[in-house]
């Protein structure tokens, strides 16, 4: 390990101030996260839109990756994948996911359960032909999630990906890539306080309404 420190002696206290009361809340998650989105936006986060997104699949074995907020209303999360990658084959067999925002550097957190489901087809083709023309190739090229030789390979499938389209504009969505959306069944608003004793408030789904519970840290 050289001169790294252990992972157990690593300590970083959050500061002292104000925390997060059930009065500071918004009086639903959407506002709430709104809220926090805008201020973590304007402090100047990288990438604020940053989110684990953990899924399983049938057996319950999970796995997670970093992905790409673009999209949330008080419908939920949205993201944009190839279908036929890890994760959009385990939200087939098990379609509940969980989001991480992991925003430490003004230490707080939000923390998403819910159901997953694919936008309709409309959506994800007005947001394929917003991207960049590089990442519109990029997703023809890639059989996400598939094993490869070689990073030669990969190159190949984009020149051959940039051959094939040269002539087109815009370049269609290919029909096993598209947005999936977390609906949410309980949204947490975590924020960091001294001594490890966070505030941790959550809305959870109950019935056709919501309850705002604390929890302990």
């Amino acid at each position: 390990m050289g001169d790294t420190p252990p992972p157990a002696g690593m300590r970083h206290e959050y500061a002292a101030g104000s925390g997060l009361a059930e009065a500071d809340l918004a009086a639903d998650w959407h506002t709430q996260f709104d809220r926090w989105f805008a201020e973590v936006t304007a402090a100047g986060l990288p990438e604020p839109n940053a989110m684990v997104f953990g899924t399983a699949d049938a057996a319950g074995r999970p796995s997670a990756r970093t992905v790409l907020l673009k999209g949330y209303d008080p419908e939920g999360f949205v993201c944009y994948t190839n279908h036929d990658s890890r994760k959009g084959a385990e939200v087939i067999a098990n379609p509940y996911a969980s989001l991480v925002f992991p925003w430490f550097p003004v230490q707080r957190q939000v923390i998403v359960a819910g159901r997953v489901e694919r936008v309709d087809r409309a959506v994800t083709e007005a947001y394929f032909a917003s991207r960049p023309r590089g990442s519109q190739l990029g997703a023809w090229a890639s059989a996400q999630s598939s094993v490869l030789p070689d990073r030669a390979a990969l190159d190949a499938a984009y020149r051959a990906a940039a051959e094939r389209f040269a002539d087109v504009d815009p370049i269609p969505a290919p029909s096993n890539w598209g947005g999936l959306r977390v609906r949410p069944e309980s949204v947490e608003f975590w924020q960091g306080r001294v001594s490890r004793l966070h505030d941790r408030l959550r809305f959870r789904r109950a019935g056709d309404g919501w309850i705002l519970e604390r929890l302990a840290p």
